[in-house]
């Protein structure tokens, strides 16, 4: 006798058939992606456009169909495609991946990477044997370099093996095989099939940003990932171990570390009493011990940071898209940056506290909801300039997807594919788009909350809550 499946839902190779044909479409624009590089035929945002439309597709059909054991294979096989088929590509859309090359040759002629801009006489040396690295690095003649010390030891490590583009990308590309691992570890813990990755591993703007770009942020995504997967497991020096780690790659990872603090089981009068303490000893003593491994330096082991927080507007406030928004209300023209920095310390100090608060209530999988809140609310005041700075979202929607979030992301990805990518007006015009757009995801998502229809579509729900 056959069992008659409701009209929304397939069996599992229906499943498996619609992600092939979106697997496939998504690899060819992959490779259309390299192709725009050279001539235009669709441009950059139509790549971004229909990469979003069947990404959303996979992540829809993922979430409301059966799946078997040829799913998950499938996944991981168009993940790798896509990424083998910008893999060999120059970049794109950003230089960085240069520098990080540099950094490392730098480090093996035994020059600490914080002493020299890559133009100075002193290093003159080494540009004819790296001269491709040397011409395509950006900010090359005025700004040392800005990345923290586990970023350098890793860039010496890698130039160790090869000191090229190519092979810099590869090594990133394979932290995003660690950072797979382990969110289907965490998933699997959590009780949620692993095949939710799918969230993570198909997204286009990792397959721009890491697989074409290169980006030094799928290795803090890998150590964010191994942060959340030991917090889960309650083991505080590993946490912190993993954390530090993301925080000496880049520095914005830092925020989380009140959503993992753990409550001991004992309590104490005292507030300070009762906490765990170990996991951020381990985050500062990892901060500490890592600028001393490169402070022979001076005070110039932090780089280009001032020149870049000065550059990007974050001191006079050009940077901050609300505060701009704020100050096109009349009679707010003049508003000060330190009126809005002063809001964002409240709203992270409300964050933090909600945080501590689920820490103290809960030992499971809830504290990913309040680190997902302090990850998107410093992007949302931070209101970058810069796609890459976004892609750390995405292991946390993986593990809690969230309408919200996605349209961020996937409108984050669009727009900034478009002429309106462009510092100023136009991108003052796009990030008006974009937060509209997550405004009314919001609100969606708050309805849907409320009056919860959307369930008996949905074949697995996430444990740690629906929505962010």
């Amino acid at each position: 006798m056959t069992t008659q499946l409701e009209w929304h839902r397939s069996r599992a190779w229906q499943t498996n058939s619609a992600l092939l044909l979106i697997g496939a479409g998504m690899l060819a624009l992959a490779r259309q992606l390299v192709s725009e590089n050279d001539h235009f035929t669709i441009g950059h945002s139509g790549v971004s456009g229909y990469s979003v439309v069947l990404y959303v597709a996979a992540i829809v059909i993922l979430l409301t169909s059966e799946i078997d054991r040829f799913t998950f294979p499938i996944i991981l096989a168009v993940a790798i495609a896509c990424r083998l088929v910008t893999l060999y590509d120059d970049p794109a859309m950003s230089s960085d991946v240069y520098r990080y090359a540099w950094d490392g040759v730098v480090q093996h002629a035994h020059i600490n990477p914080y002493r020299y801009v890559p133009g100075d006489k002193a290093l003159a040396s080494l540009r004819a044997p790296n001269q491709d690295l040397f011409d395509n690095m950006n900010r090359r003649d005025y700004a040392h370099t800005i990345y923290p010390p586990a970023a350098q030891a890793l860039f010496y490590l890698i130039t160790f093996i090869s000191p090229t583009m190519t092979f810099m990308k590869t090594a990133m590309v394979l932290f995003e095989g660690l950072t797979m691992w382990a969110l289907v570890a965490l998933l699997r813990e959590m009780g949620v099939r692993r095949e939710q990755t799918l969230i993570y591993a198909w997204c286009p703007l990792l397959i721009w940003e890491i697989g074409d770009s290169g980006h030094l942020d799928s290795v803090a995504m890998a150590f964010i990932a191994l942060a959340l997967l030991f917090r889960y497991r309650r083991k505080p020096v590993v946490t912190g171990l993993f954390l530090g780690l993301a925080v000496m790659t880049k520095m914005y990872p830092l925020v989380l570390l009140p959503a993992l603090m753990l409550r001991e089981p004992r309590t104490g009068k005292i507030w300070l009493r009762g906490w765990d303490w170990k996991m951020p000893a381990v985050v500062f003593a990892l901060i500490v011990a890592g600028y001393a491994a490169y402070s022979s330096v001076g005070m110039m082991v932090f780089g280009f940071l001032g020149g870049y927080v000065e550059e990007e507007g974050m001191q006079s406030g050009a940077r901050y898209f609300l505060l701009q928004l704020v100050q096109e209300v009349p009679g707010l023209h003049a508003l000060p940056a330190a009126v809005f920095l002063g809001f964002c310390v409240v709203v992270f100090a409300s964050v933090t506290f909600w945080a501590l608060k689920v820490a103290k209530e809960s030992n499971q999988s809830e504290f990913l909801l309040p680190a997902f809140g302090l990850a998107f609310a410093l992007m949302l005041l931070f209101s970058p300039h810069y796609p890459w700075y976004i892609v750390w979202l995405v292991p946390f929607l993986a593990l809690v997807p969230s309408l919200t979030v996605l349209t961020y992301l996937t409108g984050f990805f669009y727009w900034y594919t478009t002429d309106l990518a462009e510092p100023g007006p136009k991108m003052f015009l796009a990030n008006k788009y974009l937060y509209a757009m997550v405004l009314a995801a919001a609100i969606i998502e708050a309805v849907m909350r409320k009056w919860p229809v959307h369930r008996q579509y949905m074949i697995q729900a996430e444990p740690a809550r629906e929505t962010l």
